[in-house]
């Protein structure tokens, strides 16, 4: 029965991960999803979705010129921890600049250029924050 179980575990990844492909239909529309009508005419897309799912810290070189107290968020419109950041700083009068990367090829050159490797990146003056929580924000910002 043990092995049944462990078995079963080792193989979970495989029945449930997914395909992504992007097509273009007759009419030139491009298309995305799971099941495309001619998988020989669609792409079959490499899918990376990161999401700090616990909080560090670094010391980074902080931008010429730039203040202590300015907040700089690299981030995406699906990630649930950024939205939680962007909440926190609208209701507690925190003045932030976003730039979603995934809308904005220069946030992305920038957030690249940064060593970013998931969302939400948040930078105070020479703190770095990587991923979202009250507490540790309220240990980088002066």
């Amino acid at each position: 029965m043990t092995r049944l179980i462990l078995a079963l575990i080792a193989t979970l990844p495989l029945l449930c991960s997914a395909e992504i492909y992007k097509w273009t239909d007759e009419h030139g529309r491009v298309h995305f999803g799971d099941k495309p009508q001619d998988k020989d005419n669609a792409e079959l897309l490499s899918i990376k979705v990161n999401s700090y799912e616990s909080v560090s810290y670094e010391a980074i070189t902080p931008v010429q010129g730039a203040e202590s107290k300015r907040v700089v968020m690299y981030s995406a419109v699906w990630c649930g921890y950024c939205k939680q950041a962007r909440q926190y700083f609208q209701q507690n009068g925190i003045r932030f600049v976003e730039y979603d990367i995934e809308k904005d090829q220069r946030a992305r050159k920038a957030y690249d250029s940064i060593g970013g490797n998931g969302v939400p990146v948040i930078l105070v003056g020479d703190k770095r924050m990587n991923g979202f929580s009250i507490a540790g924000f309220q240990g980088i910002y002066p």
